[in-house]
């Protein structure tokens, strides 16, 4: 039984990251209607700006707390993640609007091929460490222990996911977005910038991208110029989970995904008579693509779909 709270713990850590990130592909797919493969490499610059910031701050012999040098880092991190989501919308979405939807999709994997090898010019190929300045305390809870930082994480997630729907929701700013998700056309005549509500979409879904690379990091310590890819692949999955275009869909289908693969993780030697061992977890949640979009391609929640004049 501990192990199985040990595995849904991690899974509820693992999951809030997912769904953090898997808010900016379905904010972007519910504006307009395309997939924003570059996604992951935003989440990735993220983790590498804070952790160059954190460690510039450190070898300069600043003393200050960790968390406070993370939130530098963020500070730095975010407005160059927000512009970062601003250029490929300009650069790879924008001019192609009303191209076929193939074209803004590849022009998109090929920024993200770009956007990796930018990455490797500046930091390298090799795994980065994020500088030890966090308290990796544990919790114990009924057998299972989890960190200060990994409950930090969660809570900051749900907080973050919270104000991004009441947002979209309850502001003059949601409003539009709403507004230009079910007719762009419409929406402008009506005094909205269509091409502004765009632009916005993407800059906070690069905000959000940037927060959750950081998590990523300094949960596991390290980050590399590869690992928007993965984890990007898995937060799109999430999406499509809950219903790709819906806020609280991606929330759903990031957290249970994130269940779903740590449990897998923990009994796949098991099921598979010790032939499979952990490191083979991805199986679970592309595995999960593959069943959702066969029998149930809208997802679990369904994406809320608007009759378009």
């Amino acid at each position: 039984m501990d192990i199985f709270l040990q595995q849904i713990l991690n899974g509820l850590v693992l999951g809030s990251i997912y769904a953090l990130i898997a808010l900016g592909y379905t904010m972007v797919y519910g504006i307009m209607g395309l997939i924003n493969f570059a996604h992951g490499e935003v989440v990735m610059f993220g983790a590498m700006v804070t952790i160059t910031v954190i460690s510039v701050l450190t070898n300069a012999g600043v003393a200050l707390p960790g968390g406070v040098l993370v939130l530098i880092g963020l500070m730095v991190a975010i407005p160059a993640c927000m512009l970062l989501g601003y250029t490929i919308e300009r650069v790879a979405y924008r001019p192609l609007r009303n191209a076929p939807k193939l074209a803004p999709l590849i022009t998109a994997i090929g920024l993200s091929i770009v956007l990796q090898q930018a990455a490797i010019m500046i930091w390298g190929r090799n795994y980065i460490p994020f500088p030890p300045i966090l308290d990796h305390d544990t919790i114990d809870i009924f057998g299972a222990t989890i960190t200060q930082l990994q409950v930090l994480i969660v809570i900051l997630c749900l907080v973050l996911m919270a104000g991004l729907l009441l947002v979209v929701e309850k502001t003059k700013l949601g409003r539009a977005m709403r507004a230009t998700s079910q007719n762009p056309g419409v929406a402008g005549l009506m005094g909205v910038n269509v091409n502004t509500i765009v632009s916005a979409t993407f800059v906070m879904g690069s905000a959000l991208g940037a927060i959750a690379g950081v998590m990523v990091a300094a949960n596991y310590d390290q980050a590399h110029y590869y690992m928007g890819f993965m984890i990007g692949l898995k937060a799109f999955t999430a999406a499509v989970l809950g219903g790709i275009g819906n806020l609280g869909g991606a929330v759903a289908g990031g957290i249970l995904l994130g269940i779903i693969e740590s449990l897998g993780a923990g009994y796949i030697g098991d099921l598979t008579g010790g032939f499979l061992g952990s490191h083979y977890q991805d199986i679970f949640a592309f595995a999960v693509l593959i069943v959702v979009l066969i029998f149930r391609p809208s997802g679990l929640l369904g994406e809320k779909i608007a009759d378009r004049a």
